[in-house]
């Protein structure tokens, strides 16, 4: 049978039922390791003495091996040198802050859309961005999101995590007793802190399904928020830079802007398979000299035309503004909250660097510079009111003299700003492709080519497919919206949305695994969460003038995310339902009938997701292909709540007994920022390990005496590597049931097989060599 042959047949008779819940109780209960504490160290086979977990194992289809690597230190609690954090703190300003840095180009001309109508209108505006800036990104992301990271890792999905981890809200029934093993996987909580209430709301959401459907939905939406700003990004920060060149040819119209900002995005996205890292080192100079001259600029402008603007530090003159302008003031909201674009970042980048890192650059650089940036627009402006749709490059000294455009800072200013620009569009772009990764390994995206771009940083990836789509939708809104007065209104709408989920998530961290005192959640709740829905309610007023924008994004993408995730829990039910007994696994192994199965030198890995049991396919394989490999590896490719597995507790083994069947289980473990094999030798490791795995078990059931068998069976398995691993690769069609309705049958038959045929098959994601690979086909009925 060639490579390409596909065998097709209907589901098997299911079995008796059982609830998976249950099951996966009775899973763990059945797992008891030794009260011992681990071993601290891996060993390799070089002839040092391995040590193995010891289990108690009553159903070795049922409950996986324990590992027998130990646990490394909490990757989220390494200590770094001030030299270090010091270094990483320089080049963070180059990665996260290019977004919320050039917000600047376009705040204020966002912000008075009608001009300004009273002079003290600029100190109210001015209060809002100073206060803004310090309760968001300062006091709530910097100092308090910033404790919420999942062993270094940042975002939606580490906040997610960190709540399936504490908590049994996982939808898809692949839990087991040895994920806590992983050395990150534990939580740090709260040493000698015990609370009632974070018990009851841990027992609430585990027992409600609806709880646990709403966190899911809301992470789905969050991602997509976060792509939404992905795309528009680029299209503000760039139509903006671009827009300046206006100050020094009048002559060039909107439509010419607009056009070579088009030119700029496609050149951008057209780089991006070559990744950042060549280029990334460019970035924090760049960005530092962007806010060093935004920052003396702003010095400048406070002390030539109106110093006294220092008053908005009362925060009275919100109070007025309000009373002032009522109803205008509370729609000009949607312009003030695009001081904060791209804060964000601050969390989900904060893999790349350190939480006390990433506070450094940003009280120390960031927070002073974007200050003194408002502060000098802000006494620009009360001396001009008139110049309030061009501020940032009318308050550039020089820039309205006649000969401006034959020196001072205007030219330089606008090259920098164009370079600021784009990368914050380039970090924007990447943290995307990143988000997607994350999406993907936890079964809520399409399955997409990843091609990691870094040899030094693994969170550095490119996505070949969503980098075209990115480029289109840049384009298309762009040259749809043409100003950025549209796309801010868009903007908005996705920056406050995302703000106000990880608000959501962090009450709830702080009182389920916190334990944070109730007082100071209710005074988090009042401020933060208060100004965040006042903020939301502003730009969602501004919907039908281009805040639908975000929405229609995400109301895409979540469809996508949902029709994706809902049919891949759909397909691993079925196989739990119908996976193979162990007395069916040895009467194909041992038949010994006119049709009996024969072995055949070499290795085969047959993959299936489930990891509770045999998959069903296995069974169809040999009903038409009668013969097996001399050496079996069913392994199951499993995403962990956590951001990355050690590459030493990648696999957990048990085998299939009896032992001469020759028989295992594996289950290889990734985080959702972790490589898929491409920086790790997949083939290699996971024999190096079945070895391993192999001497550990006889030495336990020997008492130290098994090396003889051990060396025979390890021989079995170097001859079978020797004569050639085959990748069996196990692809289900997947159509409604009999009787379904008519949602189930749109659900799967049209929207899930429309999505399957137009993304790539598994070999392509996982990179298995089509020369040694043999796809089994299955229907299963769902």
């Amino acid at each position: 049978m060639s490579s390409s042959d596909r065998i097709i047949s209907s589901p098997p008779p299911p079995p008796t039922n059982y609830d998976d819940d249950e099951e996966s109780r009775q899973d763990d209960d059945q797992i008891s390791p030794d009260p011992e504490p681990p071993q601290q160290q891996q060993q390799q086979l070089n002839g040092r003495k391995l040590s193995i977990r010891k289990l108690r194992r009553y159903d070795s289809l049922e409950v996986e091996s324990g590992q027998f690597n130990g646990r490394d230190h909490h990757l989220g609690s390494r200590e770094a040198s001030w030299a270090v954090i010091l270094q990483l703190a320089f080049q963070s300003i180059g990665v996260v802050y290019g977004d919320i840095g050039t917000s600047p180009l376009y705040v204020y001309a966002s912000t008075f859309t009608n001009g300004i109508n009273h002079d003290d209108d600029v100190l109210g505006v001015l209060s809002l961005i100073i206060y803004t800036l310090t309760l968001i990104p300062l006091l709530k992301y910097v100092f308090i999101v910033l404790r919420a990271n999942d062993n270094g890792d940042g975002g939606t999905f580490a906040l997610y995590s960190l709540i399936c981890r504490y908590a049994r809200v996982g939808l898809t029934p692949s839990q087991q007793a040895e994920d806590g093993e992983v050395s990150n996987y534990q939580l740090e909580l709260p040493s000698s802190k015990t609370s009632r209430r974070a018990s009851v709301l841990k027992s609430k959401l585990e027992q409600s399904s609806t709880a646990k459907y709403v966190l899911l939905f809301a992470t789905m939406l969050g991602t997509s928020m976060v792509i939404g700003d992905g795309v528009l990004t680029p299209c503000i920060s760039v139509l903006s830079a671009v827009g300046g060149i206006k100050q020094a040819e009048e002559s060039m119209s909107q439509e010419m802007i607009v056009w070579i900002s088009v030119g700029i995005l496609i050149a951008l996205f057209t780089v991006q398979r070559f990744g950042t890292d060549k280029v990334g080192y460019s970035f924090a100079p760049i960005i530092c000299v962007w806010f060093a001259l935004i920052a003396g600029i702003g010095f400048y402008n406070f002390v030539t035309y109106d110093p006294t603007v220092l008053k908005a530090l009362n925060p009275k003159y919100i109070v007025d503004y309000f009373t002032r302008n009522k109803k205008q003031a509370w729609i000009s909201l949607g312009g003030v909250v695009l001081a904060t674009t791209g804060t964000e970042a601050l969390f989900a980048d904060v893999g790349h660097f350190t939480v006390r890192s990433i506070q450094i650059s940003m009280c120390c650089v960031t927070y002073p510079a974007l200050i003194l940036a408002y502060t000098g627009q802000a006494s620009f402006l009360s001396k001009n009111t008139h110049l309030v749709a061009d501020t940032f490059y009318k308050s550039i000294p020089g820039s309205r003299t006649p000969s401006f455009r034959f020196g001072g800072l205007y030219w330089p200013m606008f090259v920098v700003a164009v370079l600021a620009s784009i990368i914050a569009s380039q970090a924007m772009i990447s943290g995307t492709f990143s988000i997607i990764q994350q999406s993907l390994a936890l079964g809520c995206f399409p399955r997409v080519k990843i091609v990691h771009t870094s040899t030094k940083f693994a969170g550095q990836v490119f996505i070949p497919e969503v980098n075209y789509l990115l480029m289109l939708a840049c384009i298309g809104v762009t040259v749809g919206f043409q100003t950025t007065a549209k796309i801010g209104n868009a903007y908005g709408i996705a920056v406050v949305f995302v703000m106000t989920l990880t608000s959501s998530f962090l009450v709830l961290i702080m009182l389920m695994i916190w334990k944070t005192n109730i007082l100071l959640v209710i005074a988090f709740v009042l401020t933060i969460g208060s100004v965040e829905l006042l903020y939301l309610s502003s730009v969602l007023y501004k919907f039908n003038q281009g805040g639908y924008l975000p929405l229609a994004f995400a109301a895409v993408l979540m469809s996508i995310m949902f029709v994706w995730n809902d049919v891949y829990r759909r397909k691993y039910r079925y196989e739990l339902d119908h996976k193979i007994s162990l007395e069916k696994v040895r009467e194909i192994a041992t038949d010994t009938t006119v049709q009996s199965v024969g072995r055949l030198p070499g290795l085969a890995l047959f993959y299936s997701g489930l990891v509770q049991g045999i998959p069903p396919i296995f069974e169809h394989y040999v009903g038409n292909v009668p013969a097996l490999h001399s050496v079996l590896v069913f392994v199951s490719i499993k995403s962990l709540p956590i951001g990355k597995v050690p590459s030493e507790e990648r696999f957990l083994f048990r085998r299939v007994e009896p032992k001469g069947l020759n028989m295992f289980r594996c289950v290889a473990r990734y985080g959702y920022t972790d490589v898929r094999n491409e920086e790790e030798p997949f083939e290699g490791m996971l024999v190096e390990k079945l070895k391993e795995f192999v001497v550990g078990g006889w030495e336990k059931e020997e008492g130290g005496g098994g090396g003889g068998a051990a060396a025979e069976e390890m021989e079995v398995i170097e001859k079978a590597w020797r004569a050639g691993v085959v990748h069996l690769i196990g692809e289900n069609e997947v159509v409604a049931g009999k009787g379904a309705g008519m949602g189930k049958r749109v659900l799967i038959d049209y929207a899930y097989n429309f999505l399957k045929r137009n993304v790539r098959q598994s070999e392509k994601v996982f990179d298995i060599p089509h020369k040694r690979m043999l796809k089994v086909g299955m229907t299963y009925e769902l």
